[in-house]
């Protein structure tokens, strides 16, 4: 007999018989971690029922929302495994961040190309730093309000806490972002993954997954 999950069906943006893009809200971890709580994981397995194995190609910290992929077919996972490290997998994320960005290039966007490393005083934490990692990503402002920009992020390489870092590197930290000096009104991370898109590596076709801003963010349309 299964255990029920308490919390609701999990919305599936995108399914197919090899793989499906779930809907994660903050606050929940995509993989179990040892202490019995519920994942996204459960969830979407209780979903499909019994015998289900799906197995999470992306993930997010536990205060970001946004679009998760899953595995379903054992024999193909490989397959949507070598295009997640290949970074044939283009992301893009909403945040809301304190203060003006960089100016933008001529096409609109902000690169930023920083190695991360681990921050060898809070293990909690990682930072910018010569000895890293190469990490870039690029940042496209949307729309102003008061002191807050919201933004789009776009994944070029992907290490922990990316955006976070290198958001707070410029000076712009996420708003809900106490790890790297964010402010906090109550609303959490303002950070949500909105657009996941890939050749299907079974089908060849060009799967583009999208997600609606969450209605934490009050942003206005």
């Amino acid at each position: 007999m299964q255990t029920a999950i308490p919390y609701e069906e999990p919305v599936i943006l995108w399914r197919d018989s090899y793989a499906l893009a779930a809907d994660k809200p903050a606050g929940l971890l995509v993989h179990a971690d040892g202490s019995g709580t519920v994942t996204l994981t459960d969830i979407v397995r209780n979903h499909l029922g019994e015998g289900a194995r799906p197995q999470a190609l992306n993930r997010l910290d536990v205060p970001t929302s946004g679009i998760v992929l899953f595995s379903l077919d054992k024999a193909t996972q490989p397959a949507f495994d070598a295009i997640v490290a290949g970074h044939a997998m283009s992301k893009r994320y909403w945040a809301v961040v304190d203060g003006r960005l960089p100016k933008p290039g001529p096409d609109g966007w902000v690169l930023i190309d920083a190695s991360i490393a681990r921050d060898r005083h809070n293990a909690r934490r990682m930072r910018v730093g010569r000895t890293g990692k190469q990490a870039c990503t690029r940042i496209r402002p949307l729309a102003r309000r008061g002191r807050r920009t919201l933004v789009e992020a776009e994944l070029i390489t992907g290490r922990k806490h990316q955006i976070r870092v290198h958001l707070a590197h410029v000076g712009c930290p996420i708003v809900g972002d106490e790890l790297y000096g964010g402010t906090c009104d109550g609303g959490g991370l303002m950070l949500h993954a909105h657009e996941l898109a890939f050749d299907h590596p079974i089908t060849g076709e060009c799967i583009v997954v999208r997600s609606e801003m969450p209605t934490r963010f009050n942003w206005p349309n």
